[in-house]
């Protein structure tokens, strides 16, 4: 898939969701192209994540300064350590606090991919000039942000791991606004590589406890909080399916690879990035059996499931 005006870096485009809290939505949302935001203050702006490329981290900064007339970019969150959400990191100002969850960080700073993006993504990723940037504030469980003006963000880990060891949510609950990172992949197939199957599912009631009127995922459109429901019921319908899938896998002896061959996606057929199911699969079975998960193998086999390296459009 080549870049173009419909998909490449200049198609993000940012929208006002309510009054002073913006989305940057990045069509089409797939391998590297993901969704932030910001929320605004009397006090400047909390950014929430930042994008996998200088080109694209430094054309939404610079739509969000169109937007809030230069406001200063005080505070940033990250939801989880994807290089989506935080390779851009180093282009927010230096006095930017950047903050995320301990084990966000603790994985941004191990994070293998930085530096040397393995071939299985056409083109190979090609970040441009950023530096590895880990926060500088870490919490555990909830971050309470008072921005001035009476506008209130709650950063909240669900208290196990589901999309990633670290994810957090940013909730306006004044605004019942959330940002939901990559626990929910809104039209495309989630990924649980770095994740839990296990974890994803227990996070699904978790957000919907929220009771959003507005939610900005981590990846495609933003939505009214009247379609979470149905959002969810599929993401459900999806894991539960991958589980089932492992489990039959594993009686049956065959490989991650073997059981994606066998499988047929159904519903999920028409998603893009299906071949996370191979991944989603590695990560299954390796944490049914209780063994370490294989990352270069899986990503490996994704590209063999795929015939060919996996597009992006960076």
């Amino acid at each position: 898939m080549g870049e173009n005006a419909r998909t490449g870096p200049e198609a993000g485009a940012l929208g006002e969701v309510v009054d002073g809290v913006y989305a940057w939505v990045q069509p089409d949302g797939t391998w590297w192209v993901n969704n932030a935001g910001a929320v605004a203050g009397d006090d400047g702006l909390l950014v929430v994540d930042t994008c996998a490329t200088a080109t694209r981290t430094r054309r939404f900064l610079g739509a969000l300064a169109s937007a809030t007339a230069g406001a200063p970019v005080r505070w940033a969150v990250n939801t989880h350590q994807h290089g989506d959400h935080t390779y851009g990191n180093s282009l927010l100002p230096d006095s930017t606090v950047l903050i995320g969850q301990n084990g966000m960080r603790e994985a941004l700073d191990t994070d293998p991919l930085f530096e040397n993006p393995p071939p299985v993504w056409e083109p190979v990723p090609n970040w441009g000039d950023v530096t590895r940037r880990l926060p500088s504030v870490t919490f555990d469980h909830a971050l309470t942000l008072h921005l001035g003006g009476g506008r209130r963000v709650d950063l909240h880990h669900p208290g196990y791991t589901a999309h990633t060891v670290g994810d957090v949510v940013a909730w306006l609950p004044r605004e019942r606004v959330l940002f939901t990172g990559d626990l929910i992949f809104h039209g495309l197939t989630p990924l649980l590589l770095m994740g839990s199957l296990d974890g994803a599912l227990r996070s699904l009631e978790w957000v919907r406890s929220f009771a959003p009127d507005h939610v900005v995922p981590g990846h495609g459109p933003v939505m009214p909080g009247s379609e979470l429901d149905a959002v969810l019921a599929v993401h459900e319908r999806y894991y539960r399916f991958v589980l089932a899938a492992a489990d039959e896998a594993l009686r049956k002896g065959h490989t991650p690879l073997e059981a994606a061959r066998d499988i047929d996606l159904g519903e999920f057929g028409a998603w893009a990035d299906a071949e996370r199911i191979v991944m989603n699969l590695h990560r299954a079975q390796a944490d049914r059996a209780g063994v370490p998960m294989d990352l270069a193998r899986a990503l490996a086999d994704a590209v063999e499931w795929n015939g060919g390296p996996m597009p992006t459009t960076l």
